[in-house]
């Protein structure tokens, strides 16, 4: 059985030759790559039990070609996804597939963290000196002089000299096994198919982390045909990355690690679950007026309690039975600016978390209310504390503004701890987002080892939901 797919599917209802076609420029080396990659797969016998990570780049659908497991990282975490897959699943091969510009600039720090950990994985570096998939770019391995799309003049001191990604790799403690290959003829294939295969080899006998890098052809970046970046790769390249093995040391086999338990009461126990039944008070999803994915987003300064009030909603939706996400971002709020986290809330599934156009933004100071509300669209609500906020912003038709005194409320009750939930009252009263008692019993639950403060935030949120009451009503 191929590693390889009968038909590639990225070409859609391709027949004959381009059904079997890649995506990659003539001439570029990732082709053979992948065939090493593939043929090290099948001599081995572990196409069950292969995961490959592909990377942000030129082999970015490298799972469109090999039938083994696949992951899509992120853009130069690789290294993370891959230790994540190793860790989760021992007996899986896990092979790391990265370009330049992907492990050796944005990943440096996770190709360089997962190689000193030194847990058995095998990392396949491509290295063609050039930004390929975005257009021919300065890369960490660009050469001196050399010249590309930012660097029209050569690459020069001032950007730094290339990145050795294999001999600094070798210099870690973790690596068992670094190599630099090449591609450029057939007595360099064949060293670079043999690099890939032992690779894969140790992995297999649970030595170690290896690390390969193959010197690879780009002759669209380039501006050359494929024979003379063959040249250019001797010629050029191999003075700076020279080739051969950097490293290999002889290790025993790693110890067996624990697996990961997958057992729902033991989860159920950790996150202190007392597995009793869910009260669910809302009758159907809030799709009026903003459909089956609602966008929030709660943004204050450090204090204000903007990120805890996002996580009591997040857990109050979740409690119905939607799904809801709670993504927090902090800004440097201790010295004024904004801290502000995003909450989606879906009917079945928040598709992405983000909330660039928050339906519902609850401003907590003046420079939160500056940045985020012009984002809100026609049909939203801006919240915010009337306290700090002296003018009432003028924003676009169709957005309704509520002003809601949260600070000054929580003052009057003792503490202005409170007034993030303050806030939630005036939330819940002005969106009908979900009924009273699920903010309450979700209140509740943070509370419950404090159950003295239980009380105190529910008048918080009592008095928040009957500001906005008359808020509105003064605006009517």
């Amino acid at each position: 059985m191929s590693v390889f797919y009968e038909r590639f599917e990225r070409h859609d209802h391709g027949i004959g030759i381009k059904a079997g076609g890649t995506h990659y420029c003539p001439g570029c080396g990732h082709g053979l790559v992948h065939k090493y990659l593939a043929e090290a797969i099948e001599e081995l016998g572990v196409q069950d039990r292969t995961v490959a990570i592909s990377p942000v780049g030129c082999a970015v659908f490298l799972y469109y070609y090999l039938d083994v497991g696949n992951s899509q990282a992120a853009h130069g975490r690789a290294p993370a996804v891959a230790l994540g897959h190793k860790l989760a699943n021992p007996e899986a091969i896990v092979v790391c597939y990265q370009g330049d510009g992907d492990l050796a600039s944005i990943g440096l720090a996770e190709v360089l963290q997962a190689s000193q950990l030194g847990i058995p994985l095998s990392v396949i570096f491509v290295n063609n000196a050039v930004y390929g998939m975005t257009g021919g770019q300065l890369a960490p391995t660009t050469l001196m002089g050399q010249k590309t799309t930012t660097s029209p003049e050569g690459r020069n001191r001032l950007a730094g000299e290339p990145l050795r990604m294999a001999e600094l790799v070798a210099q870690l403690d973790g690596p068992i096994y670094v190599e630099r290959t090449a591609l450029f003829d057939a007595k360099q294939r064949v060293r670079a198919r043999k690099a890939i295969r032992k690779a894969i080899q140790l992995q297999v006998e649970n030595r170690g982390l290896a690390f390969v890098e193959v010197l690879a052809e780009c002759p669209t970046h380039w501006h050359m045909s494929p024979l003379e970046s063959e040249r250019w790769v001797k010629e050029r390249m191999l003075p700076v990355f020279p080739l051969g093995v950097k490293k290999e040391v002889a290790r025993d086999p790693w110890p067996a690690w624990k697996h990961p338990r997958f057992d729902p009461n033991e989860l159920a126990a950790v996150v202190g679950a007392d597995g009793s039944a869910v009260t669910r008070h809302a009758t159907a999803f809030p799709r009026t007026p903003w459909g089956e994915d609602i966008a929030i987003k709660l943004a204050g300064s450090g204090g204000d309690g903007a990120q805890t009030a996002a996580l009591l909603l997040a857990r109050a939706a979740i409690r119905e039975g939607f799904d809801a996400t709670h993504i927090p971002s902090y800004g440097p709020e201790s010295r004024g600016g904004t801290s502000h986290a995003d909450v989606r809330i879906a009917e079945t599934e928040v598709l992405s978390p983000a909330a660039p156009q928050p339906d519902i933004l609850v401003s907590f100071n003046a420079p939160s209310l500056d940045r985020f509300a012009p984002a809100v669209p026609a049909g939203g609500v801006a919240l915010y504390d009337r306290t700090v906020v002296a003018e009432r912003p003028r924003l676009d038709g169709g957005v309704r503004v509520i002003g809601v005194p949260f600070s000054r409320i929580a003052a009057e009750l003792g503490t202005t701890l409170v007034k993030n939930v303050v806030a939630l009252g005036a939330l819940q009263e002005t969106t009908q987002l979900l009924p009273k008692q699920t903010f309450l019993t979700a209140i509740g639950r943070a509370l419950r080892e404090k159950p003295a403060l239980i009380p105190l935030n529910e008048e918080a949120f009592t008095r928040g939901a009957l500001a906005a009451r008359e808020e509105a009503g003064t605006r009517s």
